[in-house]
């Protein structure tokens, strides 16, 4: 009996898990606000002033001095990319972010390195309060998740209850970044895990409420913008929510593609000049600064920003040059390696899209729409939910910032036509995209990811099981190649088994993999898969 209880904790199939969900939900809404505190102590000691008054300080401050600090951050962060190179803190030579969590989830079985992650989240804190143009959202899912795996890993979790746990803590790390703990639990579901299974929901549940609870008793239940109250809208808003959703997707799919493709621009370059990329943080912090110049805005996470755009305290050019800057910077700051997140971005290009947008609808219509206040908030969850193929967590977050149902419901129309959209023209989202540059297409569900995931190693016979005279002639494949492209090797060369090698210059034979053990192995794994996610 006590092993079958054990068992069933450690699948993720116990109510045990929600007390471990408890101390997940703890650790991670505690280690959310630590960043969130770690950023405001450098934003103090470099600009003086923190995150919600970092804008109008920085605005004061001699030239010299904006372009001086985020040059000296990127020093500080070449050097501590560098020395993560030299002791595996930073294997990848970069920060690490939800797209690292949606990996760990998918192919190394919910687990996360402890070290990496919790040196990562210092690389953020001081990328950050330095003024690199990046989210603490993206850092903080990564923390929470770091933590949860590591609670799983010392309670000998299974993969299945290892997954519910990183969930857990990307959920709770959401809930204390807004104070949303309905939002936090969605973000989990709809980007994290994936699916919505039965046993998974009591424990994520917990996990975001805990973290809401604690922002709650440190900061109070303010909300984390200053969200003005919501005109009434008409149904003329509709309509125009949805022209809103098309503009949305169209900066999305820009600032997506620049994310995307911009850090192998510039690793390129750096390779043709026979430079290390890890010094990339360098010249960005002098482009930073250089942009701050033009707008000290930009700076940061940029949630003064995002608030003056709520409240319409932007004229309607300087919101269209805070539109182009932001995207520039924050492009700039993830491709050279600065720490950081996409979701604070994004929550900022939305609010400066829709607050244009309401000017300009105000505009043309007088006083018949709801104001620029209003399309200030659709802006910022459709811009935000097409980012991050997140639409309907993007809208709660919505809601539970404004509490107001005309509001959400405009947001809804718009988040779907940006996402659609957006992911029509791209083929996902950021993260999405940025897991198929590694090799997994999370996209295309479980049937192609088998075939990415597991390896020839996992399913070949040995070659103590095969004699001599059985073994196959001609065609091998390698240990570490995918099973898609074992079944691609055997399907053009007509056979039923072929030899396996392991890939270095020897070149030795180590066994044999057939078709049917192939086949055997796939409908495995599409089982287990199944069955976790509708259970």
């Amino acid at each position: 009996m006590i092993s079958r209880i054990g068992q069933a904790f450690r699948d993720g199939r116990g109510p045990a898990l929600w007390g471990l969900a408890i101390a997940v939900g703890i650790c991670a809404g505690y280690a959310t606000l630590g960043l969130r505190l770690g950023i405001g102590w450098v934003e103090q000691f470099a600009f003086g002033a923190t995150e919600e008054r970092l804008a109008s300080t920085a605005a004061g401050l001699p030239a010299w001095r904006l372009v001086l600090i985020p040059l000296i951050t990127g020093f500080i962060i070449a050097a501590m990319l560098g020395i993560g190179r030299r002791f595996g803190l930073s294997p990848d030579g970069r920060g690490l972010g939800v797209a690292d969590v949606l990996e760990a989830r998918a192919v190394k079985a919910g687990r996360i390195d402890i070290r990496s992650g919790l040196y990562s989240a210092l690389m953020s804190a001081v990328s950050l309060g330095g003024g690199a143009s990046a989210g603490r959202e993206g850092p903080a899912v990564h923390l929470g998740a770091t933590l949860a795996s590591f609670i799983g890993s010392r309670f000998g979790m299974a993969a299945r209850g290892s997954r519910i746990l990183l969930a857990c803590g990307a959920a709770a790390a959401v809930s204390a970044s807004f104070n949303a703990p309905v939002a936090g639990a969605l973000f989990a579901f709809e980007v994290v895990l994936g699916h919505y299974a039965l046993r998974s929901i009591a424990p994520v549940a917990t996990a975001s409420v805990v973290g809401a609870l604690i922002v709650r008793f440190h900061f109070g239940q303010a909300p984390v913008f200053g969200v003005p109250e919501m005109a009434a809208a008409s149904l003329w808003d509709f309509p125009a929510a949805a022209l809103l959703g098309v503009a949305a997707a169209g900066l999305a799919i820009l600032f997506n593609r620049g994310t995307i493709h911009l850090p192998l621009l510039f690793a390129g370059w750096m390779e043709k000049i026979h430079l290390p990329s890890w010094l990339l943080p360098i010249p960005g912090g002098l482009a930073i600064g250089l942009i701050a110049l033009m707008a000290p805005e930009i700076l940061g996470v940029g949630y003064e920003a995002t608030s003056n755009a709520l409240a319409t305290e932007y004229t309607f050019g300087l919101l269209i040059l805070l539109i182009a800057l932001k995207t520039i910077a924050t492009v700039i700051s993830l491709a050279c390696r600065f720490a950081g997140g996409v979701f604070s971005p994004s929550l900022y290009l939305g609010a400066m899209l829709g607050s244009a947008f309401g000017i300009a609808l105000a505009f043309l219509a007088g006083d018949q729409t709801a104001g620029p206040g209003f399309f200030a908030v659709i802006g910022m969850g459709a811009v935000a939910g097409a980012v991050l193929g997140a639409p309907l967590s993007t809208t709660l977050i919505v809601f539970e910032l404004t509490t107001s149902y005309e509001a959400s419901v405009a947001v809804l129309v718009a988040v779907s036509l940006a996402t659609v959209l957006s992911q029509s023209t791209l083929g996902g989202s950021l993260f999405q995209l940025q897991m198929r540059r590694r090799g997994y297409d999370i996209a295309g569900g479980a049937s192609r990811l088998v075939l990415q995931m597991v390896r020839v190693r996992d399913v070949m016979e040995p070659l103590g099981d095969w004699g001599k005279s059985t073994m196959p002639d001609g065609t091998c494949v390698y240990e570490d190649d995918t099973l898609g492209r074992a079944f691609a090797v055997l399907d053009a060369e007509q056979i039923d088994s072929a030899i396996v090698r392991e890939r270095s210059d020897a070149q030795a034979i180590t066994g044999v993999i057939t078709k049917a053990d192939a086949q055997a192995a796939y409908a495995r794994r599409l089982a287990e898969i199944s069955e976790e996610e509708h259970r």
